[in-house]
Parts: C-alpha cells; structure tokens; sequence
C-alpha cells in the first residue's frame, strides 16, 4: 500500500457530485446489543434521519446483534476478524451513500447530530467532518461561546492538529466516500482489537488532507459517550508505535513530527486548539516509564507487519 503522503496533490482528486447529502451511518459494535439499542434508539428519533443505517458487527456473528439492528430496520453485515479499523472499512465498502458517518455503538447522538455533522460536506473540497464528542455529566453544558467549526487543510501545523486529536475522536466522524476511493482509509494496524491501539481516525483525517482535501470540526454536533478506563502503559507503548508509524507512512512530514513531540516533551503550549493543552500522562511519567514504553513500542511497531492492499 503507498503511503497516502505519496499521493499528495495542488488539489483534491474530484468528487462526486451529491446534492442531496444522502448519508449512511455506520456502527460498529462487539458483543454490546443493549449499548447498540440505546444508539439506535437515539438514531431513530433524530431531526434528520439518516438515508440508510448500517451495523458491522465485529464478531462471527452475534444473534442479540442481529436481532437489535432488525428491529429498527438497519442493514446488519459481519466484520469476523476483530480490529476496528477492519469493520469501519468494511462499513465504507457496504455503504450505499456519499456521506459515511461513523458513530459508536456506545454513544447517543443528540436531536440535530446528523444535520449539522453532514452540512459542511456541501463544500466539495470537504472530505472530513467531526463532531463533538461529551461525557454525560457535560452534556447539558453552554456552548455557545464555542466557534461553529474549525477549518483543517494543508496550512501551518495541519499535520499535528490531524494526527493528535485537533479534530476530534472516531466516535462521532463523517467521511466522503469518494475521496476514500483507492485506499484503506483505516489502517488496520490501528484502533481497538488491532495490535497499536490507538490513532485510525486520526491517520485517516491525515491521509485525507495529504490529498489535497480539508477536515471540519463542528462543536455543534454532539454525541454524549462515556469515557472508559486507560490504561497508561498499554498506550503508553501505542503510542510510541503510533509515532513511528506516522513517521514511516508520511515522509514528507517527519520534521513536523519531530518538531511536536520534542513540544511536548518540553511541556510548551500548542499553538492550535486542543482540549487538554496539558502534555499528558505518558509525557508526565518518570523516565524510566518512558524509556520502558519506549522499548516496548519499537518492538511492538517492528513486529507487526504492514497490511497488504
């Protein structure tokens, strides 16, 4: 597989022209029926239903899975081999829509979700849109001092504002269809149940600007999403597998790379917008813990071979 960094142009391959902003969503979900009926439940009562919804189910086959997305008349197709970037490509591939909206099965869109995360795609140069994503004790917050979105194309820093959180999560994404055409949007390296842990929606929004394509964020389109336990030292050493994966797969950007994670190290404030500013546990932690996870990451990279096309 190229690199998407090699595919780079002045301007973004055409897309198709979809006037109507017909969107699929999308839901991957593993051995979690009663999380998956609480997001279709929520999907079921948006201001603006989607055009099709589509359960990839991560497993051999789930019968309650099965059962849940039939209830509400959702699409229900089977991802067997497990890592979350193989059932969002999957999802992509099945999709029978322009506009490809990732949602997970453990959130709960809110009533105009769909509307304000699809509407930036009536600019054709728009390939990537997200949303934000909240804990349920936030989610009735005022945010309206936040800006309605945020613009990322290939202009200063856009390199470190995709591939480390400037965007947004995996958990509440739209993609175009078209402008994934000829790649693996989700590198099956990444992302849970694959061996580095973390970083498939960060690597896609990458690959997609490095087309010549821009990334949206809209503060308006809320999910609410439980935040879940980590586990400093197992992402730890994903994370380190994850920098020397942006650093193979994207040449051209290796300096900018360097130039934030020596930032980071050196605890200076971004000069792009990021919640929390703050370094983080892994840069936090002692230096043994570092040089351990370290360790452990370069062996984890190395060992895990690249996907083929």
């Amino acid at each position: 597989m190229n690199s998407p960094a090699s595919r780079s142009a002045s301007s973004p391959p055409p897309v198709k022209k979809d006037s109507g902003l017909a969107a699929s969503v999308v839901i991957c979900t593993r051995h979690r029926p009663d999380d998956l009926r609480r997001c279709l439940k929520a999907i079921s009562t948006l201001h603006r239903p989607p055009d099709e919804v589509l359960v990839v189910d991560n497993t051999a086959g789930d019968r309650e899975t099965e059962r849940a997305a039939r209830e509400v008349g959702a699409r229900y197709v089977v991802a067997s081999v497990e890592g979350l970037s193989r059932a969002r490509n999957l999802g992509m591939a099945e999709s029978r829509h322009e506009i490809v909206v990732y949602v997970d099965d453990d959130a709960v869109p809110t009533g105009h979700w769909l509307e304000d995360l699809i509407e930036p795609f009536t600019d054709p140069s728009v390939a990537a849109v997200t949303g934000e994503t909240v804990p349920p004790e936030s989610a009735g917050a005022n945010r309206s001092h936040e800006p309605p979105r945020r613009l990322c194309n290939r202009d200063l820093h856009w390199f470190e504002i995709a591939t480390f959180g400037g965007l947004g999560i995996g958990a509440n994404m739209a993609l175009r269809k078209s402008a994934c055409a000829g790649l693996k949007i989700f590198d099956e390296r990444l992302g849970r149940g694959a061996p580095f842990r973390i970083g498939e929606e960060s690597y896609a929004f990458a690959s997609l600007i490095a087309r010549g394509y821009s990334a949206v964020h809209v503060h308006k389109a809320i999910v609410v999403h439980r935040l879940k336990p980590r586990n400093i030292a197992q992402e730890a050493k994903c994370s380190i597998a994850y920098w020397l994966l942006l650093f193979s797969e994207f040449p051209g950007h290796r300096l900018d790379l360097i130039r934030f994670l020596l930032r980071r190290l050196r605890r200076r404030p971004l000069p792009w917008p990021r919640i929390p500013q703050e370094a983080g546990d892994i840069i936090s932690s002692s230096w043994r813990t570092r040089l351990q996870a370290a360790m452990a990451g370069i062996l984890l990279f190395l060992r895990t071979p690249k996907p083929r096309d």
